[in-house]
């Protein structure tokens, strides 16, 4: 069997995504999906992404974690499908596409790619951390030095600790460095590791920081360990709305994989 696959990276954060408009790709083989993600036996991702027809938008984005197993809203990976989307003339410099928290919103503009998040409003405000949902379970940590966290093994110890049980949450570790500008270093479940860059991460970041009078602007700057993003939002009484994550979607290269 052979399979065309795209490699795409936003910030790092990197995927194989696959044309699936044909609907040839089986979502349930597990262990093909984890395979092809394999760094050193695969071709290498944090997560696969596949590009299906909807009947309503431009296309559906279904996400899988590197594990094989279908997960929650991938923010860099909803922007470097919507540049594939557009590398397809499926789309132009606007789109509408399902995932699976709902629908989203891009407008892509000079290689750079602006992805609306849902509306968060819930934010859980703790001594020592936030929780909050951007598609995706978000733990958001103060942390005196980013450069010498061990993210791995700290991140593994909220990820699989109370109270978040066998669901589990992702990780974020952060640390000011300029106004309005974050750095930031995430763990992500289902990768069970670090990843260089994470969209509903940096997401989930800016709005704690504002959430807890950190910052007063709606733009933030988060600095990760492959790049740099923005997100932008708006406040109300009801929470968060109006979010945009916002920087480069990548194609590395295109190939094709035996199996």
């Amino acid at each position: 069997m052979k399979q065309t696959f795209y490699k795409y990276q936003g910030t790092g954060n990197d995927f194989v995504i696959i044309d699936n408009r044909q609907g040839n790709f089986d979502k349930n083989n597990t262990e093909l999906i984890n395979h092809f993600c394999d760094r050193r036996f695969g071709i290498g991702a944090d997560g696969l992404i596949l590009l299906e027809n909807h009947e309503l938008y431009d296309f559906r984005m279904v996400y899988f974690n590197a594990d094989g197993n279908e997960s929650s809203m991938c923010g860099n990976g909803g922007r470097c499908i919507s540049h594939f989307a557009q590398c397809l003339n499926i789309i132009d410099d606007k789109a509408s596409f399902e995932a699976i928290d709902g629908l989203h919103h891009v407008k892509l503009e000079n290689g750079i790619v602006h992805l609306q998040m849902q509306d968060v409003n819930k934010v859980d405000i703790f001594q020592e951390h936030v929780f909050l949902n951007t598609g995706s379970p978000h733990h958001v940590q103060w942390c005196d030095n980013t450069k010498t966290m061990d993210v791995k093994t700290k991140g593994a110890e909220i990820r699989f600790g109370a109270p978040y049980g066998n669901a589990g949450t992702n990780v974020n570790f952060v640390k000011a460095i300029a106004k309005n500008t974050f750095a930031v270093r995430t763990y992500e479940r289902g990768v069970e590791d670090e990843t260089l860059s994470c969209g509903t991460g940096v997401t989930a970041v800016a709005l704690a920081m504002h959430a807890t009078g950190k910052v007063e602007e709606n733009l933030v700057t988060l600095e990760t360990e492959g790049g740099v993003l923005g997100v932008s939002f708006e406040k109300n009484e009801f929470g968060y709305h109006n979010i945009w994550l916002i920087g480069p979607a990548t194609l590395v290269f295109k190939g094709e994989i035996e199996w």
